[in-house]
């Protein structure tokens, strides 16, 4: 049964929803074009998207900021936005990327990092009203397998979504560079994870990352591999400008088209706002397979605006998003 959170201002039932990670301090380079620090990390996309998506939900953040090149004025349109903040402050360096933008592929370079995630710093608050949908969003391994273990036991009716960039990035301790490389250890970490969260596990890759956990190439293949996982998860592949693909054990394979913007001015977050509209749409459904596909059409719909505008600023409401699925103006048909 779904517990919802009734706010007191509005006297309406609220979406409870639980991102957890890094803030990121992101420097965008596009066309070589160097754009001033921003907002970034999937914490700070996926929930201003969902508060400018609806005002039936309920978000809060638990991450860990290093207060030495971190400027406060930038968790301003979070505080604007009424998302609950828990931020453990420490005397080091925040998470900061630099994001290299060529044509449609990027490059990531981590020039600094704050501390690891600790459970105990999960607030009473919290774990008194605990969320009925907890978004695991780390960018650079930040949550541990160990931290995702008692997340389990401290809310076990909890959905948990999952984006998989930060659990499987390999970054040089020299250089920095981000690269998604083979590794035994980290990629038997996550597929652990997939088991240990089982039925309730809503996951989303890119290709690439996909790829990498799978070892397939052909994206069908891809796809069939999380199939067979010993659960009812639901596992989402983005393509980019080819769309989407959604599978689920039992199910016939769900292809999504992206949706058209009007322009093209940065790509930076379009993953986290898919997964963050996919997830409110699906919780607030009859949970059919068909409502996952419309969940995904929403999902894409969203994405699509947010590429339009710099940094967080592309967010739009339901009605918007609704009304561009309607229009149907696909990039190409997935698949």
């Amino acid at each position: 049964m779904k517990n919802k959170t009734l706010s007191k201002e509005n006297m309406f039932y609220q979406t409870n929803i639980l991102y957890i990670g890094h803030f990121a301090i992101d420097t965008i380079i596009r066309f070589k074009e160097k754009r001033k620090p921003s907002l970034g990390g999937s914490v700070s996309f996926g929930s201003l998207a969902l508060k400018k998506y609806t005002k039936n939900v309920y978000v809060r953040i638990v991450s860990s900021i290093g207060k030495q090149n971190f400027d406060p004025f930038l968790l301003n349109p979070l505080k604007k936005n009424k998302i609950n903040l828990s931020i453990k402050y420490y005397d080091a360096l925040n998470t900061n990327f630099i994001l290299n933008y060529v044509d449609h592929s990027r490059s990531l370079i981590l020039k600094s990092r704050s501390p690891n995630l600790e459970i105990i710093d999960i607030p009473i608050n919290i774990r008194e009203n605990p969320p009925e949908i907890i978004v695991l969003v780390p960018l650079c391994n930040e949550i541990s397998m160990e931290y995702v273990k008692d997340i389990l036991k401290m809310f076990p009716e909890a959905y948990i979504g999952i984006d998989l960039q930060g659990f499987i990035r390999k970054i040089d301790l020299e250089s920095g560079i981000v690269s998604y490389l083979y590794e035994e250890k980290i990629l038997s970490n996550v597929k652990q994870m997939i088991t240990l969260i089982g039925d309730k596990l809503i996951l989303k890759g890119s290709e690439n990352e996909m790829k990498l956990l799978s070892g397939k190439e052909d994206l069908f293949e891809v796809m069939e591999f999380f199939n067979g996982f010993d659960n009812n998860g639901i596992y989402i592949m983005t393509l980019g400008e080819a769309g989407s693909m959604i599978t689920k054990k039992g199910e016939t394979l769900i292809k999504i088209p992206a949706f058209t913007p009007e322009t093209v001015i940065d790509e930076t977050g379009a993953g986290d706002v898919y997964l963050a509209i996919f997830l409110y749409e699906f919780y607030n459904s009859d949970f059919s397979w068909r409502s996952v596909e419309n969940a995904a059409l929403y999902a894409s719909s969203a994405a699509s605006f947010l590429v339009e505008k710099k940094g967080i600023n592309g967010c739009k409401s339901m009605k918007k998003v609704f009304s561009r699925l309607c229009q149907k103006k696909y990039i190409t048909e997935c698949g």
